[in-house]
This record gives C-alpha cells, structure tokens and sequence, in this order.
C-alpha cells in the first residue's frame, strides 16, 4: 500500500544549524499571510469553476478506482502540508505555472514566468549599475553580470523603471527563508538610468532542490519524481503606466531544464553569458513592457 510518510517536525534552523523544509514552509506562508487578498469573483463563475473542479475529481476517483486507504492518506497528507507550512510552496510548484501560461496570452513584452514562494517585497533600492548585497563567501563564487534595458512595446526606453531581482546563493537557499542568510542576501530593487538602462553584478546561482524534508518532499519522492529546479534568476520588472513582468531567466546548457519540477522554463527565458577578461560570466537581456 502506498504510503506517505509524515515528516518529523525539525526545529528551524535543524540541529547542524542548515535550513530545513519547516522552517522555510513557515516563513513562505508566514510571508503569503501577511497580505489579503480578493478576487472579483461573480457566485455564478465560483461555482461553475467549483463544480467543474469536483466534477474532474469525481471522474479521477473513479477513473482509478480510489480506495480508501489511498483516500486517508491523501486527507493525511493535506493536513501534513497545512502543518508544515508547504501550501506557498506545493501550490507554487505544481499549480502556478498553469495560471502564469493563460494569463500571460493578453501580452506581447517579455515572456513571464512563476514568481514562487519566495518573494520578498521592499528589498533594498540600487542604482542602475549595481552589485547585490552578498556575503564574503558568496563574492568567491563564479561573478555574473546581467545588462540591458527596459523599453516599452516600441522600443522607447523606460527611465526610472524598478527590477527586483532576487535568486538562491550557491547552496540554493533564499535570504528570508534560511536562518543563516543575512537579510536581503542576493536581493534587490534596481532603479534603471534615464535611458531605461541597468547592470546587476552578482554570482551565477547553481541548481538547488525544492525542500525535500517535508511533506512535499515526501510525495515527490513516493512519486519517484525528482525535486530539482535548474538555476534561475527571479524578476519583477515594473515601469508607470506599464504592465509588470514577473519572470524567471534561466542558463543554457544547465541541468534540469528539461524537467524542472516546477514546469516553469520557456525557450525564450534562456541566457547565455559569456566569460569576459574580468573572468565574469556576462550577458545582456533587455524587457519591453506592455501598456497597463
């Protein structure tokens, strides 16, 4: 009988001092809370959506012939991942992507991408040509320097236009949901030149594995999927008047772009940096951004 085991309750940070899934899971939801939000939701398009939810439940249970055992340990494992805190994290991984490719069809900018669960907002403000706040041992891994400009749809340069950028360090741990980052590690908010022109100097973040601790972790394993997600970059480009970006970037070449857990990369978020004399690795990628 398939079984899910539930994941022991690890303090946060875990005995040896690393991140463990709770912690993050309680810090993603913990951060999700803090904000309240609605929906113009008519009653007639919630149940319809409601109903034809069910409805596709209903035809998978009988599709495969659920039995109650299985049924009680899907129950189990719901409240598994409400106790650990992993709802930001499961419905990011599995669902967001899903709800990014329709709304995205409207527009005609910059591809976008999932924004995850782990966004932070208000990170420090930097000037158009930057480095990120880093600690010492993050400055020896490989530097990475991204270039370009945000234009609107015809190419006319976007003055004063923010990108929030924020992305794991090396051992792919997020600044605010692992104990032994600093604040704001590898996070920022770059404020582009008057001719809508940015350079962020940072380092090349490695792939990293979504929490596996957890209940989360738990069913991927019991699946026999894996946790990975390829090196990435997060954004979120905003201009007045114009529509924001929310985005990821990822490297050519790099592992698990094929099969990222969280079905979140498109051919058209791909970069391929260059090394320089300096021994960085560069690249230039501009944003256009459509009307509001």
């Amino acid at each position: 009988m398939t079984t899910i085991e539930r994941p022991a309750a690890p303090d946060s940070p875990a005995a040896d001092g690393s991140p463990t899934a709770a912690g993050s899971g309680s810090a993603a939801t913990a951060a999700f809370a803090g904000h309240r939000f609605t929906a113009d939701t008519s009653p007639e398009r919630l149940s319809a959506i409601a109903s034809e939810a069910f409805a596709g439940f209903s035809a998978l249970i009988d599709k495969h012939e659920i039995t109650y055992d299985e049924y009680r340990v899907l129950k189990q494992w719901l409240i598994d991942v409400g106790e650990g805190g992993e709802w930001p994290l499961l419905l990011d991984v599995f669902v967001e992507h899903d709800i990014e490719e329709v709304n995205s069809r409207k527009y005609q900018g910059t591809k976008g991408s999932i924004e995850g669960p782990y966004y932070l907002p208000d990170s420090p403000l930097l000037p158009a040509r930057c480095t990120l706040p880093m600690r010492s041992v993050d400055a020896r891994e490989t530097p990475f320097v991204m270039h370009g400009q945000v234009t609107d749809l015809d190419g006319s340069p976007m003055a004063g236009a923010t990108i929030e950028i924020w992305h794991a360090d090396a051992e792919g741990y997020y600044s605010g949901f692992a104990p032994h980052l600093p604040a704001w590690n590898l996070r920022g908010t770059v404020v582009t030149d008057g001719q809508g022109r940015y350079e962020i100097t940072t380092i090349q973040p490695a792939p990293y594995q979504i929490p596996t601790d957890g209940p989360t972790g738990k069913f991927i394993e019991t699946a026999g999927w894996h946790p990975w997600r390829p090196a990435h970059l997060h954004l979120r480009v905003s201009a007045k008047g114009r529509h924001p970006i929310v985005t990821q970037l990822y490297f050519a070449g790099g592992d698990w772009l094929d099969s990222d857990v969280a079905s979140a990369t498109k051919p058209e978020l791909l970069l391929d940096p260059k090394p320089d004399e300096d021994g960085r690795n560069v690249v230039q990628y501009d944003f256009a951004l459509d009307p509001e």
